[in-house]
């Protein structure tokens, strides 16, 4: 008797006999529910067994028999209706579970988010892709007819989605292209930063997205509920159905603010603050601005995160302020990293070093934010370093820095194309699927080992576009992606350290060192991000002006 849980309510397992029922009853459960015909295997006890059993112990009981693959409405409904009027905690069966674990999934559709009942099921070893558009339909059978097909569907709006549809309207232009994205803005996040140090404002870093959508490209304003890679179709919430010929993958990353304890019911109050929220940038740059002494905290959680540079980019840019202001004597800087070092590639550490003692900031390594109370202005952290036990600190603040634990969406996490990890696998070379050949990603969600940036995306969505038409002409796609990424470290207001690499640390620069070494602090750079990036993000990247990015192609032997 294997016994996996689905829900606080609700185990399944697969057959059970009369002898079992005692084992169940000490775990603590009260009812039992056979989804299970009687005869439907030579070696299985009839459910009248099972019920004497469970009556002798106290335990209610429910048959429920459904045939196996063919899980009607009205099987989900009676389930659903079971689990309403029997005690609970309630342990169901069938031959392995998995028809317990649909009905479940049916019977939650209509009070459940899509990703939830995937993710609960899916932790427990079900797999419910086979009924995902009946869960969307809120556990009804919807009709199997597409709503609308297109070449290529291009799920998320953001950086990456709208460069990659630009590059491939560019290349091919006759493609029936169609982006879905709920949002109605499209934010440049590389300018937060900015915000947060007082250089932009923060309507500078917004467009609308219809704006941005290229001419001639669908614009499908939803949320994507689930995917059906298999027979080539994305459901959207409400059950539409969207098919495709090739698909790609790019709706960013999830900021998961509810993963420390407490942040969220303070941010943008208390002197709690994060520059990843368009809407907080300002309240950081208010805070920093208004701040004469006190301790300020600024914390990076366990990667993957996007931009690993921009927890310390606040640090330099606030510690830079108060040098100048005269009051930097009076402000006690902490760096809270969960890492252990101050960055991933070594060539940049000496210079960011400098600014570190240049601020005077303590630096804090293997400590990962976990807990907040505003109002007392506290702050907990999980301190763990190599072969030692984890403590848990505690560390008064005046301001703090917020930089949110992340991961992969989740209804990606929980989708037929995520690794174990949650995140979109690709090749890394040629960020095609690894299992489904028709389907590309690039931008924050797949798990090529790049940093996670608007320049990553830039690089990537070309190299994307170059391989899908290839694909399309029936060629082989030779386009290789060398991993770059850019982190421009604003390590004071004028100078910047522009790092540049790619997979393994390789050091990748655009300019030679005698015009700009990103190695030292420079003026150039700071221009580049300044005044620079931002029109090249709007004007080039977004419409597919591929300048300084050619990909490049696998040679031919």
């Amino acid at each position: 008797m294997h016994i996996k849980s689905i829900s606080s309510s609700l185990s399944v397992c697969p057959q059970i006999t009369a002898q079992d029922v005692q084992k169940i009853a000490d775990l603590g459960f009260r009812s039992i529910i056979c989804n299970r015909p009687d005869g439907e295997g030579a070696d299985q006890p009839v459910f009248d067994e099972i019920e004497a059993a469970a009556k002798k112990l106290g335990l209610e009981t429910r048959y429920l028999p459904v045939i196996s693959g063919k899980v009607s409405d009205e099987d989900a409904d009676a389930f659903g209706k079971a689990m309403n009027e029997i005690p609970r905690p309630v342990l169901a069966y069938c031959r392995t579970g998995t028809r317990c674990a649909t009905l479940w999934s049916l019977s939650q559709a209509e009070t459940l988010a899509v990703s939830d009942i995937l993710a609960a099921t899916k932790s427990a070893g079900y797999d419910m892709a086979g009924v995902v558009r009946r869960i969307a339909n809120g556990g009804k059978t919807p009709t199997d007819r597409a709503d609308a097909s297109y070449d290529v569907v291009i799920v998320g709006g953001g950086a990456a989605g709208i460069a990659v549809a630009a590059s491939l309207k560019s290349r091919k232009s006759d493609l029936d292209i169609a982006v879905i994205d709920p949002a109605d803005i499209h934010y440049y996040q590389p300018g937060w930063t900015m915000v947060g140090g007082g250089v932009f404002k923060a309507s500078q870093t917004a467009k609308t997205m219809g704006s941005l959508i290229p001419r001639g490209v669908h614009w499908l304003k939803s949320a994507v509920a689930a995917f059906e890679p298999q027979d080539n179709a994305v459901i959207l919430d409400g059950c539409r159905v969207v098919k495709y010929d090739r698909l790609v993958v790019c709706p960013g990353l999830k900021l998961d603010w509810h993963k420390v304890e407490g942040l969220v019911s303070t941010l943008g109050k208390h002197g709690v603050t994060s520059n990843y929220r368009y809407d907080l940038a300002p309240y950081t740059w208010e805070l920093v601005s208004g701040m004469k002494e006190g301790r300020a905290l600024f914390t990076q959680p366990p990667m993957p995160i996007k931009c690993a540079g921009a927890p310390q980019k606040a640090l330099y840019l606030s510690g830079d302020y108060w040098r100048k202001q005269g009051v930097l004597k009076n402000i006690d800087i902490q760096f809270h990293n969960a890492g252990g070092v101050l960055f991933g590639v070594k060539e940049y550490v000496p210079a960011l070093e400098k600014y570190i003692d240049l601020y005077d900031a303590n630096l804090n390594f293997f400590n990962n934010l976990v807990a907040i109370d505003g109002p007392a202005k506290k702050a907990w952290f999980d301190v763990a370093k190599p072969d030692t036990p984890v403590e848990r600190v505690e560390v008064d603040f005046d301001m703090i820095h917020v930089c949110p634990p992340q991961s992969a969406p989740d209804f990606i996490r929980v989708s037929p194309l995520a690794d174990t990890a949650g995140w979109v696998d690709v090749d890394h070379i040629t960020l095609r699927h690894k299992t489904y050949t028709n389907i590309w990603s690039l931008g924050d969600v797949m798990n090529a080992p790049n940093a996670k940036t608007a320049a990553a995306a830039r690089m990537q969505a070309p190299i994307v576009a170059e391989n899908l038409v290839a694909d399309v002409e029936g060629k082989t796609p030779s386009a290789q992606y060398n991993g770059y990424g850019s982190c421009p470290l604003t390590v004071e207001r004028g100078k910047i350290v522009l790092a540049e690499f790619g997979y393994g640390g390789t050091l990748l620069p655009s300019f030679p060192t005698w015009l700009l070494d990103g190695t030292k602090p420079t003026r150039a750079a700071w221009i580049l991000k300044e005044q620079i990036l931002p029109p090249v993000y709007w004007w080039a990247m977004l419409r597919g002006k591929e300048w300084m990015i050619k990909p490049e192609k696998v040679s031919a032997s």
